[in-house]
């Protein structure tokens, strides 16, 4: 008799622990610096036996994942990429993974100042979010993303828009002036294992604030290419460069019925709904990426 079709196949599973807070106090010497991070990880190998019968025998339990970020944390966490790293490669240790990610966002802080100087142990939080993703296999396959999330750009000129495709519904009239904002979501993809994580992001993230800087940009993804471009001209580590860029539009307020003209100098922040713009920017002959590590 040929055989039956079973009603329904597990074709794809992974499980972890998510957003595990941790704040590192580094107190090796009197000016203390603080590492505030926000953990995932996700695993995935031989897991269908508790998917199917919950037979949990293989199974790493979310906790020991939570323990186990806190427990590593205690030799150190910068730079993140490194740390993240370490944490995947030590997951893939355990013997039903197959596979282990973990991505860490990172929040900014800088130091009052007090008396003219810099607090020793007094922080102020930073806009803006850095982004550390590593991926590892039980073959000793690894590769690592970093990036930064909601880095909130604006330019005040320097932005056109005009010679777009007009049909019937088209409304939005032309402009060779306007201000140009976008609160940037970025990762990069490392082709080495060895790099220097603090470096090469300080030069990324510089890179991208420039290139928005110097630009005159005729629409918003002529600038998202030149941002991508400038960040693999300046870190030869890094081959792809992905990029997200919401435009953060703003509307000029008519003055006219309060019999006030308005020179470009009162404008209105429109919340929802706002372009998006996003793209890939990648070296020439980059090698392929992790198909199974997401960013």
């Amino acid at each position: 008799m040929p055989q039956e079709t079973p009603p329904a196949v597990l074709s794809r599973a992974r499980y972890g622990k998510a957003e595990v807070r941790l704040l590192h106090v580094d107190r090796a010497t009197p000016r203390h610096e603080i590492t505030d991070l926000n953990v995932t990880v996700t695993l995935a190998g031989d897991m269908a036996a508790t998917y199917l019968t919950g037979d949990n025998a293989g199974v790493l339990t979310t906790d020991a994942q939570k323990n186990t970020v806190y427990a590593l944390a205690r030799d150190g966490v910068r730079p993140v990429e490194a740390f993240a790293l370490r944490l995947a490669r030590h997951f893939v240790e355990v013997g039903s993974v197959d596979r282990a990610q973990v991505r860490i966002a990172e929040y900014g802080w800088r130091r009052i100042h007090a008396g003219g100087q810099p607090h020793p142990h007094s922080f102020e939080r930073q806009a803006g979010t850095r982004i550390a993703s590593a991926c590892a296999h039980c073959d000793g396959r690894a590769e690592v993303t970093a990036g930064l999330d909601d880095l909130v750009l604006l330019k005040s000129t320097g932005s056109e828009f005009h010679g777009f495709l007009v049909d019937r519904y088209t409304t939005l009239v032309p402009t060779d002036d306007r201000i140009l904002a976008t609160a940037v979501a970025a990762q990069w993809r490392i082709d080495t294992m060895e790099a220097d994580w603090a470096a090469s992001f300080r030069g990324a993230r510089a890179a991208l604030a420039e290139a928005f800087a110097i630009t005159h940009s005729l629409s918003l993804q002529q600038t998202l290419y030149a941002m991508g471009e400038a960040v693999l001209a300046a870190r030869p580590e890094i081959c792809e460069v992905r990029l997200s860029l919401p435009n953060k539009h703003h509307f000029l307020v008519d003055l006219g019925p309060f019999g006030l003209d308005n020179p470009g100098e009162v404008f209105y922040a429109a919340d929802r709904p706002y372009g998006l713009i996003e793209g890939t920017v990648s070296r020439p002959g980059a090698p392929d990426g992790d198909p199974e590590h997401q960013w």
